[in-house]
């Protein structure tokens, strides 16, 4: 990810209310791909970070791999290692998926945390400041990969999705949960995604990213290179 788009996202971030509840600050968009892609520019993402106050943010994580925190394919780790430790991000402003335990306890544990904050505030369904997702090669975000079943759900706000594809269980947000932010913003490649981005802003429906439209909120693309 290039510094222009981290500033992009800093500033839209630093815009949004500072007593919100964040998605992770980067979607991966492949395993390797995603790896480099977050770890690109750290000291970029370390220095705009550290004016940020993270001490009133709460930061929640859009999907997870299901391996360990430690593990190279943990998204958490690459949030760890590229922002949260260079920007000195406090613990209690964090809230990961426990991708090591068993994939449908991890997303009902996720979700009942996430719907106590929706009670804590008087909400129905938890409304995110802002959401920040990717969009990977096959048109899907967060772990919401084209023929799974996470697509249909209607209801719950977290789920452990199996994507066949890739033969492993993920950790995702649903579309009722996404759709409900007050601000979504995806962060694209658009020198290496144009067609597909033009495609899913244009509603396509083969690519699940298509259907991210927030209910009463604002949706903005950064597209860089």
């Amino acid at each position: 990810m290039t510094s222009a788009i981290w500033k992009s996202a800093a500033n839209r971030t630093a815009r949004s209310k500072p007593n919100g509840r964040r998605s992770r600050p980067h979607e991966n968009l492949r395993p390797r791909c995603g790896q480099l892609h977050c770890r690109s520019c750290p000291q970029s993402a370390a220095r705009i970070g550290r004016d940020l106050p993270w001490e009133r943010t709460l930061i929640t994580f859009g999907d997870e791999r299901c391996v360990p925190p430690d593990d190279a394919q943990s998204n958490f780790r690459m949030a760890r290692e590229a922002l949260f430790v260079p920007a000195s991000v406090p613990e209690k402003s964090i809230m990961r998926m426990r991708g090591e335990i068993d994939p449908a306890i991890a997303a009902q544990q996720y979700q009942d945390d996430v719907d106590l904050l929706a009670t804590q505030r008087g909400e129905q369904i938890y409304r995110h400041d802002l959401i920040l997702l990717g969009l990977g090669d096959d048109g899907h975000t967060a772990s919401l990969f084209p023929g799974s079943a996470a697509l249909n759900e209607a209801t719950r706000r977290v789920v452990a999705n199996f994507v066949s594809k890739l033969n492993a269980w993920r950790l995702t947000f649903t579309f009722p949960l996404i759709n409900h932010a007050r601000h979504v913003c995806f962060l694209v490649n658009a020198s290496k995604q144009a067609k597909l981005t033009e495609r899913v802003i244009s509603g396509d429906p083969q690519f699940p990213a298509s259907r991210v439209n927030p209910t009463a909120g604002k949706l903005t693309w950064i597209l860089g290179e």
